[in-house]
């Protein structure tokens, strides 16, 4: 709003390198991302606090990514607001129309009535706490996941890293997966599958239904296994964790280890579909601006 005030028309690009600068943002905080990875964090504080106000009619939406100063926008600065957030913004008819929240409040919007800042008031975006509570789902149902798989009786748990690994693109088909990883018999299993569905190359598997992290001692018998079986590359599983020895043993190794513990097996359940379902499914849209541009 201060940058409008001098009732100019402003470039929102322009805008937000003004204001990072006026905020004093490293480099990094200038670059940092959504969870999402789609854009900056910046950017998308900057574009919804652009939306707010106009929505507000404090600023006015002059032409495709510019903006300026709006009359009602040039009253609020008069009153000099220690802060202009939501609670301010509730007192516009067509900020509340907008909204949708018209006589109640949220717990992303806490009125005091004051028009003053908020301090329980939030100052995450909408897109923010979409993908803040996405991740938040995600995490409670990972831990869910582990649970359930570190109970999962042996023939069970090796059909697990079956699917897992062919849902990935490993090992061909379920059927050559299946065929080629053999089962040890201490509640784990193993054998040498195919990275690719040609099998060019081949990846020797060891996963173990360990709670306990592995240790070191594992990893090196895991090396010496890859040589038995003439694989250069190994991926070892586990329900557990591993000790910082055992990932320095794995980095030392002259062959190439991957470890993957409980956690991480989990989150590749979920992005692979392994063990879980769709729920419900949000789309959200965007505007798309080439479909307005003007030929």
């Amino acid at each position: 709003m201060k940058l409008a005030a001098d009732g100019q028309e402003h470039r929102t690009i322009e805008a937000m390198d003004t204001i990072a600068d006026q905020l004093g943002l490293s480099a990094a905080e200038r670059e940092y991302l959504l969870p999402s990875g789609t854009q900056t964090q910046l950017y998308n504080r900057v574009t919804w606090a652009l939306t707010y106000l106009s929505k507000s009619m404090l600023i006015e939406k002059s032409a495709r990514g510019r903006f300026k100063i709006a009359p009602r926008g040039e009253e609020v600065l008069r009153k000099n607001p220690a802060r202009i957030g939501n609670t301010l913004l509730l007192q516009f008819d067509e900020f509340r129309a907008f909204k949708g929240k018209k006589n109640r409040t949220s717990a992303n919007v806490v009125a005091t009535g004051d028009g003053e800042g908020d301090k329980a008031e939030t100052l995450l975006t909408p897109l923010e706490q979409v993908e803040g509570g996405y991740n938040e789902l995600r995490e409670a149902l990972a831990d869910e996941l582990l649970s359930r798989v570190r109970v999962m009786k042996p023939k069970s748990f090796e059909q697990l890293v079956v699917d897992v690994l062919v849902a990935m693109g490993y090992g061909g088909s379920q059927l050559d997966a299946a065929q080629v990883v053999g089962k040890s018999g201490d509640g784990g299993i193993d054998g040498v599958i195919k990275e690719d569905r040609l099998g060019l190359d081949m990846v020797y598997v060891q996963a173990k239904r360990y709670t306990a992290d592995v240790g070191p001692g594992a990893i090196r018998e895991f090396v010496g296994s890859l040589g038995e079986h003439k694989a250069t590359k190994g991926v070892f599983i586990t329900c557990g964790g591993f000790t910082s020895g055992a990932k320095e043993a794995a980095m030392k190794a002259h062959h190439r280890i991957v470890l993957i513990d409980g956690d991480q097996l989990a989150q590749y359940m979920i992005d692979n579909g392994v063990g879980v379902a769709d729920y419900k499914t949000y789309t959200v849209k965007k505007l798309d601006s080439d479909y307005f541009d003007e030929t």
